[in-house]
Formats: C-alpha cells, structure tokens, sequence
C-alpha cells in the first residue's frame, strides 16, 4: 500500500520512540491529521485550548522526561502562536521539535491566505535547525535532524511542511547525487574533562578556605558527585533556580536558591567566600556572585558556548558534569577546617526557622490567608516523587524560598524567559510523560487567567488516562498582578497603578466544578494543612482556591537601600494597600531578627 508524507512522518516519530504530541489541529496540518486517522492515534496526539499551550507542554514533557517534546501547529496564526513557548525552550535549552503546516507550495509568493515566512519567523527561536520540506525525499532527513540537533543541542527545531507536500505520495531519498539518506538513533557521549584542566581546578580548590559551589540544571546527573567535592572541600551549596532540585533541600550544607528569588545564606556565602566552584549552570545574575576579584573561579559545563560567562573564571572545563567531578574528587584534599561550613550550616538552620515564622505571620484579614504559608504547608507533605511546576510572578517565590526539595522530588519553571502562563501546562506535560507520579502546579490568579482555566478544560478532558489522578492546581487568589505591582515599588518607586494590576475576581473552584474536577476553597491560614492533604489524597485532579493576602513583600532579603527608598516613595504617593504593607512588612521582616539569630545570618 502505497504511503503518502503524512503517513511517513508520524511512522518516522514512532521510529524515534516519540509518544505524545501536543498540538492544535488547523487545514494547515490536515494531510497529517488524515494520517493520525490511518496511524490509530500513534504518536498519541494530545489536544491543547492554543498552540502556545501545546509548546509548553512540550517544554514540560521534555524537562520532566529528559525525552524530546514534539509539538504541531497548522499554518499562519497558528505556527505564530507556538512562538513564546519555543522561545523558553530556547532559554532554558529544552530539546523541542515543532512540525508545523504551510499553504501550498503552489501559492507562496502570493500573498495568499495565512501565508506567513514561517522559515523567517522561526530562524531565531529554532536557529539551529529550521528547515521547510519541498520533496518527499527530504523527509528522513529532516526529521531524523530536527530531532537530532534538538538532543545535542538542548534546544528548539523546527520542520515546516507544505499542505501539499504533506499529501504526495512519499518516496524516499535514493544512492543519488543530491539526496540525502539518513538514519535513526544517537548515542550520546560522556563528555570527558581535559586532565590538566582538572588538575589546575583542583589545585584552585584545595588552596581555597572558604569554598562555595553553585550548580544547575546541567548538575542533574551529578548529585552524588557534587556532595562528595562539597564534603571535601567544606562547601556550601546554593542553587540556581532550574537546578532547585538537584540537590535535596534538607542537606543541611545545601543554601537554596541563589538571585533574585534566592535566600540570605545563598547571598552571604558568595559574597563571603574565596573560591567558586560552578557547575552545570549559566546562572545571568552577576551581582549576586563574588565581587569580581574577591574569589578564584572554576567552571565545569558540558556546553562550550555557555562556559566562562558572568564571572572571571580561572580554569574552564567543557565535560559533563559527573565525569568532571569524578575526575577531580581523588584530587582534592579534604578541608581540616570546618569553620566555614559549620557558619554556612548554621545560616541554613536559622534560614529555615524564619522562613517557619514569616510563613506563620497572620494576615489580619478574615478571609485572606499568608501566600508564604501556602508552599510552607505543602513542604513537609509534598510526596517525595512528585513533580512541582511553578508559574512565574509572586508565586516563583514562595517556590523558590519555601518549597524543601527532598527525595526524588522534581520542580522547574520558566527559568529565563520567566515568561507567564506555563505553569499549568508544564504540569500537564509532566503528567503525561510521568503518569504515575503525582504533579503539582503552583500558579497565580493572573497567570491563572491568562491561560490555566482554559488548560482545566485540557485536564479535564485527559484525566481518566493516567494511572495516578493526583493532579493539584494551587491558585494563589489575590486579585493583583502581584510580582509587577511589587517591582513598580520597589524598582520605580511608584504606587500600584490599579487599572493595570488589579484583577477582576474569579471563582476558580467554582470553574474547576463545573467540569467535574475537585475544588477546594481556601481562606483562612488555619485551613491549608488540610487543604493540601485532601488534594493530594483525591481521586481525581483539584484546583485549591487559596484567597491570598497581596500586601506580603516578596522582597529578597538582600534588598539594597535604592530598593528600599523607591519602596517608601511609593507608598507616601498614594499606594492604595500603604498601611497593609507597612503592617506586613514590618512583620514579616522583624521574623529575621529574633534574638539568638547570630550575626552571621543576619
């Protein structure tokens, strides 16, 4: 029987072990769709509310799987909007591979309906491999390619298609000038270090005193290892944000988070030690690393592309992490003074004691609850294999400060586009490449709006399909587009502009019963244990309504005085909430100086 592209595209994914796509179908892609009909649905085609949607669930499939995400859109608007999803994919270098339709080849150049330069649109986000099919026998080139580089290269590609193209009867490419056979599979190497580099890093670390690591995404595969070199060397440990689960959270060695959304014993530590030792990260934030000439620097990192950046580093080793760290721990000398590590241990113990009490401090409002409060009663009952998904906004800092990393737990958000909206649909990616583990999406009501109430419906239609239904959305329901609203005062030294921050007031509960999901409304601090405990004992997924307090600061602890002041002159100008947040504030921040906390961590 004879096999048209269509057929062969989705019979190529199958070859590459490709089990999902997420998509939104459209006349763009409607030769592919016949032959989903012909396949049986193989590759399962899960449907999304909107092809920025089906991007991001890619993204989380391919974060939470290490597989690639595939994703599939029609021609014109439809391309267009998987754009903002490949764009994360992109930096937070995320293997995703988008199929996407075009008008037929026949009518390019004439302006004609849904034409797009979709080879143009695409050159950025998917620059390293964007490429439209005109034959039939490009076709396992391409994708054996597109899928390839997307593996290599931790990134976006993508394959335009024609809708002609798609209907051809396909034949494969021949032993001929001009053609191009290809074939499946990749095995990837461990990228060994260079001996001499590591001897140089070693001689860097054992000559320092005061030792601090800093490690990544890119340290996933490596977390014995980076305890081990941080046991010898009487290191702390901090995090950069899409590395928050590489290291459990209960180590007590191990600072948390480091940047804008890190913890004070992230920031003492590199602004007090001699010597850094990054791996696996490429971490932006310079002014939260050593002051440029205060430490000497190592950097392990399996991408030569992103190696010696944001720092003066001395020795830069392309490897992969593990086999870095396991080339360099017999060289290292274990450190006889622990001063150092028992003061960064014991910033970490008292870190954690204010984090208790700042999520302990009481709104004062009847019905609105203490959003520090929300992760922290979640921590202690997270199951240890579950999967955190976090939205970007005020949300991603109750993550990245109170949610304790421990077990085989994993978490990720938009790490560097921070781009809002994928919370939802990174969980629901993480659930189908994960169907036994239980997945958790902390998200903001604005967020919440932009898209995850249209997601439910996605959720909502798939549920029944996995073999764990635990599934819990955690809406935080303060009505403000709260991270915004904060950087207008502390960074413009402007009050809230309420025609653009606030939000109109929705019933998520409400929206999620209506589709036959649990719900569970929220309002008081009291409330939430149980809360949690329902959710993550329900047989099917839940929405939490939790009516968050917006006045709380989600201010780092390392605010600077410029900071500080633009805060006070948004409030004197007029800051509707002013009084509230003074309250709060006042004390939220008192919880850092209760006596007996040592100087140190202060």
């Amino acid at each position: 029987m004879s096999q048209k592209v269509g057929d062969y595209v989705l019979a190529r994914l199958r070859e590459w072990g490709v089990e999902k796509v997420f998509a939104f179908p459209g006349d763009g892609i409607n030769g592919i769709l016949a032959a989903w009909v012909r396949a049986g649905n193989q590759p399962k085609f899960i449907q999304a509310r909107h092809e920025e949607m089906s991007a991001f669930e890619a993204v989380g499939y391919a974060k939470f799987t290490g597989k690639v995400g595939v994703c599939m859109a029609t021609s014109g608007p439809g391309a267009i909007h998987l754009l903002n999803g490949l764009y994360d994919a992109k930096l937070d270098h995320v293997p995703v591979v988008a199929i996407v339709g075009q008008t037929s080849r026949s009518a390019m150049g004439g302006s004609y309906q849904q034409e797009v330069d979709l080879v143009s649109l695409f050159k950025d986000c998917c620059h390293h491999f964007d490429e439209m099919a005109m034959v039939p026998e490009q076709f396992p080139n391409l994708i054996d390619r597109a899928i390839r580089t997307a593996i290599t290269m931790r990134s976006p590609t993508c394959i335009i298609i024609p809708t002609d193209v798609q209907e051809m009867e396909y034949s494969p490419p021949e032993h001929a000038f001009k053609q191009v056979p290809s074939s499946l599979g990749i095995a990837q190497p461990s990228l060994a270090p260079d001996d001499g580099a590591i001897r140089e890093a070693a001689e860097i670390l054992n000559g320092g005193s005061k030792v601090a690591i800093l490690v990544g995404q890119g340290a996933r595969g490596a977390r014995d290892e980076v305890i081990e070199v941080a046991e010898r060397l009487g290191a702390g440990v901090a995090k950069a944000l899409l590395g928050k689960d590489v290291l459990a959270d209960d180590l007590p060695f191990v600072t948390g988070a480091v940047g804008l959304l890190g913890t004070r014993p992230s920031y003492e530590m590199m602004m007090g030690c001699d010597t850094l030792l990054t791996v696996g990260s490429s971490f932006p934030y310079t002014q939260f690393m050593p002051k440029l000439e205060q430490a000497r620097a190592v950097q392990i990192d399996a991408d030569g592309s992103l190696i010696g950046l944001r720092y003066p580093y001395e020795v830069n080793i392309v490897a992969d992490a593990k086999a870095a760290l396991t080339a360099l721990i017999p060289l290292l000398e274990a450190k006889s003074n622990r001063s150092w590590r028992e003061r960064i241990e014991l910033g970490v113990s008292h870190w954690w004691a204010t984090m208790d009490r700042q999520a302990r401090v009481e709104s004062g409002e009847g019905d609105r609850v203490n959003p520090m409060r929300v992760v922290h009663e979640l921590s202690p009952r997270v199951p240890l294999d579950a999967i955190v998904s976090s939205d970007s906004g005020s949300a991603a800092n109750w993550y990245a400060r109170h949610l304790q990393m421990r077990g085989e737990m994993r978490g990720s958000l938009s790490g560097t586009l921070a781009t809002m909206g994928p919370g939802v649909p990174y969980a629901i990616g993480a659930k189908f490449g994960n169907p036994t583990r239980p997945v958790i999406a902390l998200v903001g009501d604005g967020a919440m709006q932009m898209n995850g109430m249209a997601e439910l419906i996605t959720v909502a239609k798939y549920w029944k399909e996995w073999a764990d239904p635990r599934f819990v959305v955690c809406v935080f329901h303060n009505d403000d587009l709260n991270q915004v609203t904060w950087e207008m005062r502390a960074m413009e030294g402007s009050p809230k502009f309420v025609e653009s921050q606030s939000l109109p007031d929705v019933s998520y509960a409400g929206f999620a019963r209506s589709l036959g999901l649990h719900a569970i409304d929220v309002g008081k601090d009291e409330q939430l244990g149980s809360a949690w405990e329902e959710a993550l004992a329900a047989d099917r997924p839940v929405v939490l309504d939790v009516r968050t307090d917006p006045n709380y600061p989600p201010i780092p602890p390392h605010a600077n005085l410029e900071q500080m002041k633009d805060m006070v002159k948004a409030l004197v100008g007029g800051d509707e909430d002013a009084w509230a947040i003074v309250r709060l504030g006042m004390k939220t921040k008192l919880q850092e100086f209760i006596p007996g906390t040592p100087k140190e961590s202060r």
